[in-house]
């Protein structure tokens, strides 16, 4: 419930039962797997839309979310050979609150998974110019060898003569996966603006939609229960909301707060209460079971990608 009307938060069912057996010690969290994802922003006469994607229904995770582009780090994403632009390594290490090997597989994940989910590259074959449309069918099969894994972002972007461009992104926010989730991401959330010349697809097999919408347009599509979504999507859907143009999204992300949240929930008597520090609208308190899950419409606010 969000200011006493029932909302889109993503809340599945077994979280109560979990909760409890986390609280009794026969549940093990497992370790949060770090992953990347990137709010990519467009300008309009109306101010900056969000490109969003929502997850298939028979996802595991989150299925029928409304989500951004991201995913998991891959191993090879700290490949020292990475051709990289923009703020050092050591630069992003701070900001990020990693070591440098591990500040470089973040930005790489987020830079590649942006491209794999939604065919935009965030790179250049300089520091001061990025690449154009990348629709072609020798991109795609670059993008699909990266998805099947059988090229790392390093060889691809080497194969291209391309460098990353780390300068493009803002550090926007970290979420971390409550602990009783089977499972478990520490993901942090970038925010960059198209660049010109290229456009957004649905090139992800986890998506059966994608939108371009306004942040303000999906927090309302939220709020009225239409558009379902994982705290974390709300959050920052909110905070871009603030924003009049992509720029200026982009401008802000280095005075954002990159505290990680991670839900908190505890039992008082047969009800389990969970919260996440600062997002006082995410609070549940569920009385011996959990509500049944909120179904998602489809939304007719964004225009798709």
């Amino acid at each position: 419930m969000a200011n006493g009307q029932a909302n889109g938060q993503w809340y599945p069912p077994e979280w109560p039962d979990r909760i409890r057996a986390l609280a009794a010690g026969t549940l093990t969290p497992v370790t949060p797997k770090r992953a990347a994802t990137v709010m990519l922003l467009k300008d309009t006469g109306a101010g900056p839309c969000v490109h969003m994607l929502r997850r298939r229904t028979s996802m595991a995770f989150a299925g029928g979310a409304y989500a951004y582009p991201g995913g998991g780090v891959d191993p090879r994403d700290d490949d020292r050979a990475v051709g990289w632009a923009g703020p050092t390594r050591a630069w992003w290490a701070g900001r990020l609150g990693v070591d440098e090997t591990g500040a470089q597989a973040i930005v790489c994940a987020a830079v590649r998974e942006t491209y794999e989910e939604a065919g935009v590259l965030l790179a250049g074959p300089t520091g001061d110019s990025v690449v154009g449309d990348t629709t072609g069918a020798d991109w795609e099969a670059d993008r699909a060898a990266l998805v099947d894994r059988e090229l790392s972002f390093a060889e691809f972007l080497d194969r291209r003569g391309l460098v990353l461009r780390s300068d493009l992104l803002g550090a926007w926010a970290r979420w971390i996966t409550p602990e009783f989730e089977s499972r478990r991401y520490d993901t942090w959330f970038f925010v960059a603006a198209l660049p010109e010349g290229q456009r957004t697809r649905n090139a992800s097999t986890e998506a059966d939609r994608t939108v371009w919408i306004a942040p303000a347009d999906a927090i309302a599509g939220y709020d009225r229960g239409e558009l379902l979504m994982m705290p974390p999507t709300v959050a920052t859907l909110r905070g871009l909301a603030a924003c009049g143009t992509a720029a200026e999204a982009l401008a802000s992300a280095p005075g954002r707060d990159l505290t990680p949240v991670l839900a908190r929930a505890r039992l008082s008597g047969d009800e389990v209460v969970l919260s996440w520090p600062g997002h006082d609208e995410f609070t549940k308190r569920v009385p011996g079971a959990a509500p049944a899950p909120a179904t998602p419409s489809d939304p007719t606010g964004g225009a798709p990608a």
